[in-house]
């Protein structure tokens, strides 16, 4: 089966996102079974060479960027999607409260820290964009200070492209429900208790809050440079193969090339 998922999935830059058009249950007509492991298989293949293509070659960052609400998946798309990436080159941040000496700078200094330097791969858990999520729907700041970060994300992250790091944004895309169910799966097992918080629960009275946040985020921060990608998220070997192919298909885009040796190899001997 062929899909082009970065076509599919991809937020078009100027449009009005309203994520109730968006089914977080759509597979694309893919269906669960063994075409779909084949596939997500051969896929982790690929972007294990275009890892040591992106090391090798040494001019360009590839930065992911992983958004949704809590259980969405983002600590599994990172498990499963990244299995066949050397850990030496890559590198995972989660973004949390700010600490203090965070909170004494402008909100884009702690993320600016953390880009990838060329070469590598870099995941951020939660990113920049916390700042017109949760920030917004808590008010943590005033209308008028939030309301102009979209255009200062937008101007840091074609600086960042500018300077050759490639920005992929993924949405996890899950329905309140299905929330609902996998809270309910971590209160039922004793192994996975570890992950519950109250903040979690607190959380989803806030549902229809930042679910207007992030479509207007989705709106106004897709970019040539830096694009969203709706992921439905429901089912969670559709998030994986359709997050994997959308990363493989960026870095063969960028038609890497591995470097011309740095000596002339027909003079070396071994002895």
């Amino acid at each position: 089966m062929s899909t082009n998922f970065s076509k599919e999935l991809v937020v078009t830059p100027g449009t009005k996102v309203k994520l109730s058009k968006y089914d977080p249950e759509d597979t694309l007509g893919w269906e669960k079974g063994h075409k779909m492991k084949a596939s997500l298989e051969k896929t982790i293949e690929r972007l294990d060479a275009q890892q040591y293509l992106l090391y090798a070659e040494h001019k360009h960052a590839l930065l992911i960027v992983l958004q949704g609400l809590d259980a969405a998946g983002k600590d599994g798309t990172i498990r499963h999607v990244m299995s066949g990436i050397n850990p030496q080159g890559c590198v995972v941040t989660p973004f949390k409260t700010p600490t203090k000496a965070e909170l004494d700078h402008d909100y884009l200094w702690r993320i600016h820290k953390a880009i990838p330097p060329v070469g590598d791969v870099g995941i951020f858990n939660r990113s920049h964009y916390e700042d017109v999520l949760v920030v917004r729907v808590h008010n943590l700041v005033p209308k008028q200070v939030w309301s102009r970060r979209y255009d200062q994300i937008n101007t840091f992250e074609q600086m960042l492209d500018e300077n050759n790091v490639k920005i992929l944004k993924f949405f996890l895309h899950i329905s309140k429900d299905e929330q609902r169910k996998r809270f309910q799966q971590r209160i039922d097992d004793k192994d996975r208790r570890w992950k519950i918080s109250e903040a979690d629960f607190a959380e989803r009275k806030f549902w229809d809050d930042y679910t207007k946040a992030y479509e207007e985020a989705l709106s106004r921060c897709s970019t040539a440079a830096a694009p969203w990608f709706v992921i439905p998220s429901n089912k969670k070997w559709f998030r994986n193969l359709a997050v994997s192919h959308v990363i493989a298909e960026t870095l063969e885009g960028m038609k890497m090339k591995f470097p011309p040796a740095t000596v002339d190899v027909s003079k070396l001997k071994l002895t």
